[in-house]
């Protein structure tokens, strides 16, 4: 299929090679244009100058980007994806962002006539780039059945769970469950140093068990050695969970773990640890 990718950002830029890799013929778009001739020189597909221009001809349009204004900020306007696009082709967004501009953006695709989908990802950046993502996709069930198959390329499990929203909804709960979980291990993790205990040894046996979890087996290791400097971004997950608390807000939903552990996140950015991964609450509690 001729597809587009607008946002070639460490989740975006192997997600479009996989695209590209699959066999479809990928055209790109990225705001900082040497990224995207990075991305064309490795992976031979095109690049557009602007967003319009990226998604004139696709059949699909995929986006990444940081939030909501990013987003508007790519898909609306004389320039924007929107703009490029016919009718009976399919807008999907893969940003974390609002449920509010999903519902936002699918009522202006639906009145161009095209589809949208908000699918945000998990997996991090590994997942991205081993093509191992999960993917929480609202949406009509006809749309999702077009663009489903092309987002396999890098897709582990994809699943539509409900109407325009549903996926920004749960992708508010997965980050809700990881800023409870990585603070448990943080906590874990110095409390077996302070008992000195050999902690890779206990992470061995207790990941057999009830508490093991996706952060334990792939972040114990590097938060015993003190390295942060890579994964999912400190900044990121306050953009993440400031949209969950707000949304909670508005549901009359109370989240106090999320909402403590949030606050943790601004000490380690006071920290200097803005583009620290997200386990680098242990280093925080180390200080």
């Amino acid at each position: 299929m001729k597809v587009s990718f607008i946002g070639l950002g460490v989740m975006g830029y192997p997600m479009a090679g996989h695209l590209q890799q699959a066999g479809h013929q990928v055209c790109v778009y990225n705001r900082t244009r040497q990224k995207a001739l990075d991305w064309v020189e490795k992976y031979q597909g095109t690049l557009a100058e602007t967003p319009k221009a990226a998604a004139q001809g696709a059949e699909l349009v995929f986006v990444c980007v940081g939030n909501d204004d990013d987003l508007r900020s790519v898909v609306l306007g004389e320039q924007g994806a929107l703009a490029g696009m016919q009718p009976g082709t399919v807008l999907v967004d893969h940003t974390t962002a609002s449920a509010t501009v999903a519902r936002e953006l699918e009522a202006l695709c639906n009145a161009q006539q095209i589809g949208f989908l908000d699918a945000p990802v998990s997996g991090g950046q590994a997942g991205a780039e081993n093509g191992q993502l999960t993917i929480m996709v609202g949406g009509n069930q006809n749309t999702y059945e077009k663009a489903e198959p092309v987002m396999q390329c890098y897709a582990r499990f994809c699943r539509l769970l409900g109407e325009s929203g549903t996926g920004q909804l749960a992708k508010m709960m997965n980050q809700i469950c990881i800023a409870g979980a990585v603070q448990g291990l943080a906590e874990a993790m110095h409390f077996g140093q302070k008992a000195g205990l050999d902690c890779e040894a206990v992470v061995e046996v207790i990941s057999k068990g009830a508490a093991q979890s996706w952060q334990m087996e792939n972040r114990h290791k590097t938060m015993l050695a003190d390295q942060y400097e890579f994964g999912f971004a400190v900044d990121w997950m306050r953009k993440d969970l400031a949209i969950a608390l707000q949304q909670g807000r508005e549901l009359g939903v109370t989240l106090p773990v999320t909402a403590l552990v949030d606050q943790f996140y601004a000490d380690v950015q006071a920290m200097g640890g803005n583009r620290w991964d997200t386990s680098s609450l242990l280093a925080r509690l180390k200080r």
